[in-house]
């Protein structure tokens, strides 16, 4: 595909210009050097505008404020209307939104000065119900018109169901700070996936592409082969999809996540599907398994793309689930985590890569683990 900011040095994604075909030989060979016994790398029929998450960097014009993606290797903005991987309706409300803050003549956090307001924007869209959140993230806590920008933005968008502010007033490259409020409507959208309810707020993680997670997190649901006696684990749990889908199966399902806010919308997603078989934890799992109380049978892993630590690793093994379950957006990290988990006695026997991140160099991926 031909892309207008990839000429103008937006590194977004890596390979917008080459053919999809293509690019997934190159993640199945490259997914095929770690695990050899892969299955061939599942893509996408359209490719396009699969991102359900719309991220905006703003900075200050010549004449107002705009906002953009990086070019590749700098903190120079990019103006940014649309891009060609993420969902067309989620561009239009952060190019609403943008406009609207800049007829406020808001200015843009000047990370060199440590001056100004507006720092990023986030617009997050629920691909099957159409609802979407908007989050404005601010260097400091003083937005005055930080209501009247949710009402006008409410108001130009229907399908806009909450606006929040994200305050990060910290030196750092990370885009959401710690403390957050409600300016308008609900912290809080609807999605189905799967045939299940899930609920998403501003901080909640979810995949970034829809249409294929469901392809992911079927086939994770198949590996596990679960069976009505079967007690599961579902570490970093998020919004708890996965172990509603497996409590389906099952019979009871412990989700454990450390993120507060992410536990609350899965258990009202147990409860808006009337799951009775699950519940969640707010904590840590690697305290949840060395505890010794709780011993599943099979155990769900989706960290983060730094892996899991040594220690959930180590707690893991002692607990010594029959079928691990492992996903993975970093095959280095997976393929770390699989050798140490065969020092303990774990065999790999399936693993399958998911095209979840079209015309990038990034692919996710499942490996089933048995105990030997």
């Amino acid at each position: 595909m031909k892309c207008p900011l990839a000429q103008k040095g937006c590194g977004g994604c890596q390979n917008i210009e080459k053919k999809y075909g293509d690019t997934l030989r190159e993640k199945d060979d490259a997914f095929r050097a770690l695990f050899p016994e892969a299955i061939s790398i599942t893509g996408m029929e359209d490719p396009r505008h699969y991102r359900n998450k719309v991220l905006r960097t703003f900075a200050n014009g010549r004449d107002s404020l705009y906002a953009g993606i990086y070019r590749a290797g700098t903190h120079q903005v990019l103006s940014t209307r649309t891009c060609l991987l993420e969902n067309e309706r989620a561009s239009q409300i952060a190019h609403t939104a943008v406009e609207i803050l800049a007829n406020m003549h808001l200015s843009a956090y000047r990370e060199d000065f440590h001056r100004g307001l507006l720092r990023h924007l986030q617009v997050r869209r629920a691909h099957h119900t159409g609802q979407a959140l908007v989050t404005v993230v601010t260097s400091g806590a003083d937005f005055p018109q930080g209501r009247e920008f949710a009402k006008a933005l409410m108001r130009s968008c229907p399908d806009v169901k909450g606006v929040t502010q994200s305050i990060n007033d910290r030196d750092t490259s990370a885009v959401m700070g710690f403390r957050s409020r409600l300016l308008g409507g609900h912290d809080e959208i609807r999605d189905t996936l799967c045939g299940l309810q899930v609920f998403l707020n501003s901080r909640s993680f979810y995949q970034i592409n829809t249409l294929q997670a469901e392809k992911l997190y079927t086939r994770a649901i198949e590996y596990a082969a679960l069976m009505k006696e079967d007690t599961v684990l579902d570490a970093y749990c998020g919004v708890g999809l996965i172990g509603m889908l497996a409590a389906r199966h099952a019979g009871h399902v412990t989700g454990i996540e450390l993120v507060s806010p992410a536990v609350e919308c899965a258990r009202k997603a147990a409860r808006a599907n009337r799951i009775d078989n699950i519940s969640f934890i707010c904590g840590d799992a690697v305290q949840a398994l060395k505890n010794g109380a709780f011993k599943p049978s099979v155990v769900f892993v989706d960290p983060p793309r730094a892996g899991c630590s040594r220690d959930f690793l180590d707690a893991l093994s002692l607990a010594a689930p029959r079928r691990i379950v492992y996903i993975s957006c970093n095959p280095e990290t997976l393929r770390r985590d699989v050798t140490l988990l065969q020092c303990s006695g774990y065999s790999p026997v399936k693993a399958h890569p998911v095209d979840l991140f079209p015309f990038t160099n990034h692919s996710e991926a499942i490996v089933l683990l048995t105990h030997a």
